[in-house]
C-alpha cells in the first residue's frame, strides 16, 4: 500500500484529500506545516508527497529545496497551488517537483496525477558537494586532513570562517555513507532524546550559529551534552567571533563547550590562482542541485574572479565567493557569464574600508597635528599587531629602541607593564 503524505495548513483540504485517497486504498499521513512534514519524513519515506506552497512556518518551495539539498528528495513531490502561485509551482519543477495541482483540485485530476507520480521513477539524487571535489588543491587537502583528524576524537567540532553552503560542504565531507544528517537550524520545536538516538552514527549540523533563536540554542545545548554518549557528531559553523555571540545573549558555558575544538577554513587571499577552479566547481554543484539555471563562466569572468580583492573579506571570503557565484548564475541573462557580470554583482566594500575614507578627518587638521595623529595610529596599530613587543616594534618601524620609547611618550601612547 502506497504511503502518501499530504502537507497543507488548511485542515479542510487535508481532511478532504485524506478521505479521497483513503477511499482509493492509499495509506495517508497528514502534516499541517513544514515542521511536521520534516518529522514524518525523518520517520519514514513516503511514496508520494502532496505539498502546499503557502504555509506559515516555511513555504513549500523552501521545504522542497531543503529536501533536495539534504538528499531526501527520493520520492515524487506534487505541489499544490492556488491560482496566484501557479508560476511558482511550475518553477518548483526545476527543484525536483514532479508536477503541480491547481486549487480547487478536481477529483479526476488528483487521482490521475497521483497514479502517474507513483509510477514515476524518481531519479537518483546526486551526492552533495564535499571537499573531495577539491582534492587537487593542496591547501584544501590539508584543511580536510585537519578536519578529519579533529573529528575523529572530538564529538563536538566548530568550523570557523564560513557558514551556509560552504560550511555544509566541509561538514558533509565527514558524513559516513547512508548515515543520518540533521540540520538543527531547520526546526524550532524542542529536540528530543528519541530524535538524537535516530541520529546515531551521523551528523547534527548548524550552518550558522549567529541565526539561532533561543529555542534552537537550547536544542543545541541539549545535543552537546549527549553527542558522545549517543554516538553522533555535532558540527557547528560560524563566521562571527564567539565574544560577539556572547554579546547577543548566548550562554557563556555553551559557547565555551562549542569552541573547545575548532578548525578554520583556509583563507583564499593567498590562493588567487585556484579561485577559477573553485568557482567552477561551486557553479557546477549549484546547477546539479537545480538551484540555478545552466550557466558557464567565461575565461574573462574567471580571470575577473581571480583578481578580486579577497584579502579584504578576511575569513568570510569563502562565503563571498559562494554568494558571488550563485548571484552570477541567477542574474546572468545569457548562458555564458561574462566579466561584465562579475563587475555588476561585485560584493560592496564599505566606505570605511577605503584608506582615503579612513584618513579624511586628518585632512582637515594642520600638517603637524595630522602627522602626529597618523604616527599615533601607526604605532598603536603595530603595538597591537606585535602583542606589545617593543623589540619587534623597533624592527618594524626602523627606530632605535631609545628613540622609539621617546616617540611613544611624545605621542602619549602608554605601554602596559608587561610590554617588552
Amino acid at each position: 500500500m502506497a504511503i502518501i503524505l499530504v502537507v497543507d495548513d488548511e485542515v479542510g483540504i487535508r481532511e478532504l484529500l485524506s478521505e479521497i485517497l483513503i477511499d482509493e486504498g492509499y495509506d495517508v499521513r497528514l502534516a499541517e506545516n513544514a515542521t511536521a512534514a520534516r518529522k514524518i519524513r525523518e520517520q519514514l519515506r513516503p511514496d508520494l508527497v502532496l505539498l502546499d506552497i503557502w504555509m506559515p512556518d516555511m513555504d513549500g518551495i523552501s521545504l522542497l529545496k531543503a529536501w533536495h539539498a539534504g538528499g531526501q528528495l527520493n520520492m515524487p513531490v506534487v505541489m499544490m497551488s492556488g491560482h496566484g502561485t501557479i508560476d511558482t509551482a511550475v518553477e518548483a519543477t526545476r527543484f525536483g517537483a514532479f508536477d503541480f495541482l491547481e486549487k480547487p483540485i478536481a477529483l479526476q485530476k488528483l487521482l490521475s496525477t497521483v497514479q502517474k507520480a507513483l509510477k514515476h521513477d524518481t531519479p537518483a539524487q546526486r551526492p552533495p558537494l564535499t571537499l573531495e571535489a577539491f582534492s587537487r588543491l593542496a591547501f584544501v587537502k590539508e584543511f580536510r586532513r585537519r578536519l578529519e583528524q579533529a573529528a575523529a576524537k572530538a564529538p563536538v567540532l566548530m568550523i570557523k570562517g564560513a557558514t551556509g553552503g560552504i560550511a555544509e560542504m566541509a561538514a558533509r565531507t565527514l558524513l559516513p555513507a547512508r548515515a543520518p544528517w540533521l540540520d538543527l537550524s531547520a526546526g524550532s520545536n524542542a529536540l528530543t532524546q528519541e530524535m538524537l538516538e535516530k541520529a546515531a552514527g551521523g551528523i547534527l549540523f548548524v550552518p550558522d550559529l549567529s541565526v539561532l533563536g533561543k529555542m534552537q540554542q537550547m536544542n543545541l545545548a541539549f545535543a552537546v551534552d549527549r553527542a558522545e554518549k549517543l554516538n553522533f557528531q555535532l558540527i557547528v559553523a560560524t563566521a562571527a567571533p564567539l565574544p560577539a555571540l556572547a554579546e547577543q545573549g548566548w550562554d557563556a558555558k555553551l559557547l565555551a563547550r562549542l569552541g573547545e575544538v575548532w578548525v578554520a577554513m583556509p583563507p583564499l587571499a593567498s590562493h588567487a590562482d585556484d579561485l577559477p577552479e573553485i568557482a567552477g566547481l561551486l557553479l557546477a554543484n549549484l546547477i546539479e542541485r537545480g538551484e540555478v539555471p545552466v550557466r558557464r563562466l567565461s575565461t574573462a569572468a574567471l580571470n575577473a574572479v581571480r583578481t578580486l580583492p579577497w584579502g579584504k573579506h578576511g575569513e568570510a571570503s569563502w562565503n563571498v565567493l559562494y554568494a558571488l557565484v550563485r548571484n552570477l548564475a541567477l542574474t546572468s541573462l545569457e548562458e555564458e557569464i561574462l566579466a561584465e557580470d562579475v563587475s555588476r554583482v561585485l560584493p560592496e566594500t564599505p566606505e570605511e574600508d577605503s584608506p582615503v575614507q579612513s584618513f579624511l578627518p586628518l585632512f582637515e587638521q594642520p600638517l603637524r597635528e595630522a602627522r602626529d595623529a597618523f604616527e599615533k595610529l601607526y604605532f598603536e596599530h603595530h603595538l597591537r599587531r606585535e602583542g606589545g613587543n617593543m623589540t619587534r616594534l623597533a624592527e618594524r618601524s626602523g627606530l632605535e629602541r631609545t628613540h622609539l620609547y621617546r616617540k611613544l611618550k611624545q605621542l602619549d601612547i602608554r605601554l602596559k607593564r608587561n610590554d617588552d
